[in-house]
This record gives C-alpha cells, structure tokens and sequence, in this order.
C-alpha cells in the first residue's frame, strides 16, 4: 500500500506531537520511509532523537546543520516526496502555509511540495472556532490541500470541544 512511497511528516508546536511517534510507526510498518521536519517549537513537545530513531532518518529543523553547516533543502525535499503530512498542524502554523509567511523550514517545504498535502489541525476548540483559524482551513482546502478533520474529546487546557488531532489513521493516497 505504501511501499516505496517517500513521504515527509511535518511536526509543529502541539502537545499532540507525540502522536507523531505513532504515525511514524505506522507509515514504516506499511513500507513507507519518512522523513521528519519539526517546527523550532515542536522540539519542545517531542525530541528529535525519538523521531529519528523511529523513522531512521535524521530529523530536519534548521536551514542548516548546526554542526557543520551542512544546507538542508526544502526544494529537494519537496521534489523527493510522494506526499506531505503536517500533523499536528498548530493556528500558527495553518495561517503561515495560508499567507506563504516562509520563516521556518517547515513552511519552506510546503511551498517547495510538488506531492499532495495532508493537514492535521490540532488546538483548543476556541482556536480551531475562531473565523480567521476557519478561513485559513478554507485558504488552503480551495489550494488543494486535504485536510484531516480534528476530532472531538478532552483538550490540554481541560476543556472538552473539537481540537483533537485525529486518532483514527488517515489513508494517505499517493
């Protein structure tokens, strides 16, 4: 089903990138090789030793390797994908890739991203209400991305409402 398929796993600043781990495992397990961009401040959520144990590729977070300057491109990854998955997706996040606001390297490889885009929204049922998180959403569905519907259930901050990132595994067409 996925075997051979190259897919790049966006990680942002979500309590729900610990999920991450699970997708991972089960995008390898069905044959897939995955490569993890993260957010600046998704490295506060989920260490990128964990993902890239799991997914056996380093993880990419900076323009450049800060050991030796090694040049991490966003092109070539976005050449090299069959398809893109940014889950968990914050607000921040959704309204960047909506605006083109290109200021981390995650964002660079969505614009650079020749293959299909799934976006996994995950945030306070307030924030995923607001008009402008929902023209955002609308934005990029009218662009051709294909978003992953959040889930309802009990939130970080206590509250129960839509905002969970989706437990149930999509099905990545590619």
């Amino acid at each position: 089903m996925l075997t051979g398929k190259k897919i790049v796993l966006g990680i942002t600043g979500s309590i729900a990138a610990y999920k991450a781990c699970l997708i991972i495992r089960e995008l390898v397990r069905k044959g897939a090789e995955v490569q993890v961009v993260i957010t600046p401040s998704g490295k506060e959520f989920i260490t990128p030793v964990t993902l890239a144990t799991l997914s056996q590729h380093p993880v990419i977070s900076d323009f450049f390797a800060q050991r030796d300057g090694t040049w991490h491109s966003h092109v070539a990854l976005g050449l090299w994908a069959d398809a893109m998955l940014i889950a968990p997706c914050t607000a921040s996040t959704l309204g960047k890739m909506a605006n083109g606001i290109a200021d981390n390297m995650l964002i660079t490889t969505y614009l650079s991203m020749k293959a299909p885009v799934f976006i996994a929204p995950a945030m306070d049922l307030d924030m995923l209400a607001h008009p402008v998180t929902q023209q955002n959403l609308e934005r990029l569905r009218s662009l051709g991305n294909r978003i992953i519907a959040p889930g309802n259930g009990f939130l970080a901050s206590g509250l129960e409402g839509k905002g969970r990132m989706q437990s149930r595994k999509p099905s990545l067409r590619v």
